[in-house]
């Protein structure tokens, strides 16, 4: 996600508002304004579909707009989009936010964590189903047109996805230009056919009166329960709202939301509905048939493009959420490449990308069509929602100080329409509901793992070591030093750095000037320059440094320096070494973890990119010293 609408001042947004409102339409709302092409063909057309009746149509459609209604405009366009994080959103931001306000209630901070880590983890999930199943369900269109295209729907849709992600170290700031008004297309076009199918059955819009979807409960409770399981595909990617308000911010996103996607998407819905009524047998695939025969084929290659939109946009929010769980201490460093000199949001992470790839492809090969991948998304969606109701609970409860019985209804109000639409998903769990669970639970123990490890490492680190300041004044007079500038990176800002010690022990000498240089990421998505570094003369040419960076920025620690050099710190690269510590891990039996999760600790730390190359720290500058540590 870019900074640049998030850092632009209040009166150059406005003035670019309406841009805004466009660019909100093609990334935001890419993956739920594609939800048409399969949304209400898996309620009656789906391995549990719903018998067809006038009064099942009418009650499912009842459902749908109550659907859109509550969790979306009312959820998270109301309410969710007010919980941001310094003007960011998303899962991780909502819960740096929330460690923020419980920073003193050690508990709460500590299941909310988790719960927030693991509701990041089911975003994943949906990053590898979203792809395969937008693509698939827009090239079905080719059976349509013609029922011998059907073989070639699989080879077509690989193919698409395929290039997709292979264009990703590309980057995609030029695509991107095209994003808003391709997929203002898309929106135009599905509330056109929407509307002219409305046009010849209007008896469709009685369904818009809740009394439908009340009676479609209670005299079908069953059926009804299934139907929940199907009708919660018209709000997958709501999470995107959130994710991207830094991007767009809140109100070009309710703007176009509420004035041009919600009335395309129900124009669609009802007029998928009218057609139902009209020909009940288009419940095969009731998107497609809504359009006249001669408009199919420009019908699919615009649907396709719109799902290649939603799938980009998807894709560069897996980027962009694990560039935030590493600068968090969720994950290990990885190789992460910025493709563009101007956007600091455009990003590439090669191994989520192929990851991403090989997940994808075998979905599509594994399901073969969007109705079997159908089974396998609602659990993750209805599971990620959950977590953003307890989390933005407690920002009620603790930043907007409202009434605890107050906040507690509208929780538990939520709450129970989320666990209600779960809970109807489970019936689809040994169809595929599974897949995203267990993605998200070996994710889970991945993050939860890499955080336990790296705190056992500290406390290892610790045992051994020496005070930062009582090193200064009891050893640092009695070592000969040399000329020059050593920069020792280290985590801790009590205690001597390993890799200190560690060159002490084999070259007896210690440089002139002395920096320890400490990188704190803190819960806010950005630390402005003005605010990056903090220096401390710790007296002997000792120097401590502290640089802040926000969760949504990539360290440069080349540039804090000149920033130091600034105020009053001078560094001249080519008289400056880095001296990084490169630590081994030995699993143990010692207390700490599981054998397993230790072992697979140690594989993360020796797969880990680089200090030198996460930092951007000229490698010619640098010296590493390895050292060994039980855990």
């Amino acid at each position: 996600m870019s900074t640049v609408a998030s850092q632009a001042s209040p009166r150059a947004r406005g003035s670019r508002f309406p841009l805004l409102v466009v660019g909100a339409i093609g990334v935001v709302f890419g993956d739920i304004g594609t939800s048409p092409l399969y949304a209400l063909k898996e309620v009656f057309g789906s391995q549990h579909p719903v018998p067809l009746s006038q009064a099942n149509i009418l009650g499912a459609l009842s459902l749908v707009f109550y659907t859109l209604m509550v969790i979306v405009t009312l959820k998270y366009v109301t309410l969710i989009l007010r919980a941001d994080n310094r003007g960011e959103g998303g899962i991780l931001a909502l819960l740096a936010l929330v460690v923020r306000l419980t920073r003193h209630q050690k508990r709460l901070r500590y299941v909310l964590g988790l719960l927030g880590v693991f509701g990041a983890t089911l975003f994943y999930g949906d990053a590898v189903i979203t792809p395969a199943i937008s693509v698939l369900s827009a090239v079905e269109g080719l059976g349509v047109i013609a029922p011998q295209l059907h073989p070639y729907v699989v080879p077509t849709a690989l193919t698409v996805l395929i290039g997709l992600f292979l264009i990703q170290g590309y980057g995609t700031g030029k695509v991107g230009a095209f994003f808003g008004p391709i997929t203002v297309l898309w929106v135009v076009t599905i509330a056109t056919l929407g509307a002219v199918s409305i046009a010849e059955t209007p008896a469709v819009l009685v369904a818009l009166h809740p009394a439908y979807a009340f009676h479609f409960f209670t005299d079908h409770p069953l059926i009804s329960f299934i139907a929940l399981g199907a009708v919660v595909l018209a709000v997958t990617g709501t999470e995107a709202l959130y994710a991207d308000m830094g991007h767009f911010g809140r109100g070009p996103i309710r703007v176009a939301w509420i004035f041009v996607v919600w009335p395309a998407l129900l124009a669609n819905y009802f007029g998928q509905g009218a057609l139902l009524l009209r020909e009940p047998k288009s419940a095969e695939n009731p998107f497609y048939l809504l359009a006249p025969d001669w408009f199919l084929v420009p019908l699919v290659v615009l649907a396709t493009a719109a799902t290649v939109i939603a799938s980009q946009a998807v894709i560069s929010g897996a980027f962009s959420l694990t560039r935030q769980a590493i600068q968090l201490g969720l994950l290990p460093r990885m190789q992460i490449q910025h493709t563009s000199a101007r956007e600091e949001g455009q990003i590439y992470i090669p191994l989520v990308n192929w990851l991403l790839l090989a997940g994808v492809v075998f979905l599509v090969l594994e399901f073969r069509s969007s109705s079997g991948l159908a089974a396998t998304y609602g659990m993750a969606v209805t599971g990620a929602m959950m977590v953003d109701t307890l989390l933005v609970g407690a920002v009620m409860a603790m930043m907007w100080h409202w009434p605890r019985p107050v906040a507690a209804a509208i929780v538990g109000s939520l709450l129970a329409i989320d666990m209600t639409f779960f809970a109807a998903n489970t019936l689809k769990f040994l169809s595929g509901g599974w897949l995203p669970l267990a993605i998200a639970l070996a994710l889970f123990t991945v993050l939860t793992t890499w955080r336990h490890g790296r705190r056992l490492v500290i406390e290892r680190k610790k045992e051994k070591a020496i005070g930062r300041d009582e090193f200064i004044t009891l050893m640092a007079d009695e070592i000969p030093r040399v000329p020059g500038t050593a920069v020792f990176m280290t985590g801790d800002r009590d205690i001597a750095p390993g890799a200190m010690l560690h060159n002490l022990k084999h070259n007896k000498v210690l440089h002139e000037r002395v920096v320890f240089l400490t990188v704190k990421v803190e819960d806010v998505p950005f630390v402005p320059d003005e605010e990056r570094v903090a220096i401390k003369d710790l007296g002997k040419n000792f120097f401590r440094v502290l640089v802040h960076y926000g969760f949504m920025q990539q360290p440069d620690i080349p540039a804090a320096l000149a920033l130091c050099t600034k105020a009053g710190l001078p560094f001249e690269m080519m008289d400056t070494t880095f001296v990084l510590g490169r630590e081994t891990v030995i699993p143990t039996k010692l207390p700490g973890m599981a054998i397993w999760r230790e072992h697979m600790f140690a594989w993360m730390m020796r797969n880990a990119t680089s200090a030198n190359d996460f930092f951007r720290i000229p490698a010619n500058r640098v010296v590493e010293l390895g050292s060994q540590i039980e855990i």
